[in-house]
């Protein structure tokens, strides 16, 4: 069998790329979560508080994978870093991860998240199809979200071209939608500041007690989950033009927009609906504005906010595949994953495995399952390239030197450590479930290093 060795094309600028990274962190998480963290912290201010510090970790972590994207503008991110800056086993390590949850998982949720605003927006959804004797309402929704899946990973196998002009116009109906609901919102919206000193649990205020840090812990790995895709741009490092420019740029303008962003629509949030009830919500967005200006209101915005998931959903299955296509270009991987198709330059099979995959965890899990499996695998492998900005600087190595040097990789490398230390106390089974599917790919290195051993002028 033949397998294309053509390289990626570099053609993406400044802006494709910044939009892709908008739509990558801009996805699920902000639409569903703040109703468990509501439900997790019981304190408004507290929820907003944590949303910032979010924001601040993110930045931190954009400007150090911004040095080391210059350093290394290849495709890859984290897998090309970790490889190269400390050891090929780690870097699989992250490559596997971002294959079963870092890309997969989040485009499974993306999914799900849009069939259940769509399926709320029109409930009768189903009966239209003749459908409600056939299968379960669930089952339809997961279908749904299939489909989405499906269709988004063919129109991406056509080329990085056509996926950024679809990604550009998706990114934009999507901050358009909700900067449109914060202006709308407090504008004309219904709602109470008042809100903000209510606490649906018992108790007025924060007691920094070991319960309430672990409920902090696990609420900081929930709205890291809402910011993962801060450091989206270097996995496509190889097809950006001028990478040494455009990487921290999109990566650190991106980061500080969307952190803007999800302050201001988790404020609108508590304005518009009263804590107690935001606790637990999953569609906050939709009750958020069905209380604000009534119920058609409502709906409408649910239908809006299940077509700008298809944004996220987008940016998540372009940049996997570069991950794997590194991992295979390298030996680590199945060799028919590298392949490039020769006329739209882009890893079709790692592309199809990717959905493939996603697929699978749409039809065998749940939303609040799929999250919770994920936030905590997200948080591991960051620390370790971060750690490698270190390492650059002491070798000497760096392309780029941003400013911060080390206070702001020391407080992304200690927040986070804390986040997974508290996350693991508090949610212990989903946390081992994430560490040993990161220690499953320890098996899977070795053997795809002795098939490599055995190539040809390996």
């Amino acid at each position: 069998m033949n397998f294309s060795n053509d390289n990626l094309e570099r053609k993406l600028g400044i802006f494709p790329v910044t939009n892709i990274v908008v739509a990558n962190i801009i996805g699920a998480g902000i639409f569903t979560t703040t109703g468990y963290l509501m439900d997790f912290l019981g304190n408004p201010v507290l929820m907003l508080v944590l949303w910032l510090v979010g924001g601040v970790v993110a930045l931190c972590g954009a400007m150090a994978f911004g040095e080391l994207g210059a350093a290394f503008p290849e495709a890859g991110g984290e897998y090309t870093f970790i490889s190269k800056l400390f050891h090929p086993m780690l870097g699989f390590l992250s490559g596997w991860l971002s294959l079963i949850v870092g890309f997969s998982a989040p485009i499974a949720a993306s999914a799900i998240g849009f069939s259940n605003y769509f399926i709320w927006a029109f409930p009768s959804f189903q009966s239209w199809f003749l459908f409600d004797q056939i299968m379960s309402p669930d089952m339809f929704s997961r279908l749904l979200a299939v489909l989405v899946i499906v269709i988004f990973s063919l129109l991406h196998a056509r080329g990085v071209v056509l996926g950024a002009r679809i990604q550009n116009g998706l990114t934009i109906l999507k901050v358009t939608l909700v900067v449109g609901l914060i202006i709308a919102g407090f504008a004309f919206g219904q709602g109470d500041f008042g809100h903000l000193k209510a606490f649906p649990k018992s108790g007025q205020g924060f007691s920094f007690n070991f319960t309430e840090l672990k409920s902090v812990g696990l609420s900081l790995m929930f709205i890291m989950f809402a910011y993962s895709g801060w450091n989206s741009a270097t996995y496509i490092g190889s097809e950006i033009k001028n990478p040494s420019k455009v990487i921290p740029r999109s990566l650190i303008i991106s980061t500080v927009l969307v952190t803007l962003l999800y302050l201001l629509l988790n404020l609108f949030f508590v304005y518009a609906i009263p804590p107690a009830k935001m606790a637990g919500e999953p569609e906050i967005g939709g009750v958020a504005v069905g209380l604000a200006f009534g119920d058609f209101a409502g709906t409408i915005i649910s239908l809006l906010i299940s077509f700008a998931l298809f944004s996220s959903l987008s940016a998540f299955i372009i940049l996997g595949p570069r991950v794997y296509f590194s991992m295979a270009r390298d030996g680590y991987f199945f060799k028919w994953v590298s392949v490039v198709h020769p006329k739209f330059k882009v890893p079709q099979n790692a592309l199809l495995l990717q959905s493939a995959i996603a697929i699978v965890l749409v039809l065998s899990g749940t939303f609040e399952q799929i999250i919770a499996y994920m936030g905590f695998s997200l948080g591991i492998f960051p620390i370790i390239a971060v750690l490698g900005v270190f390492k650059l600087r002491m070798k000497g190595e760096s392309k780029l030197k941003l400013p911060g040097y080390p206070v702001v990789h020391i407080f992304f490398i200690l927040i986070n450590l804390a986040i997974l230390v508290l996350a693991y106390f508090e949610r212990p089974w989903e946390s081992t479930i994430a560490i040993l599917t990161a220690l499953s790919g320890i098996p899977l290195f070795y053997w795809f290093k002795m098939k490599k051993g055995k190539l040809p002028g390996s």
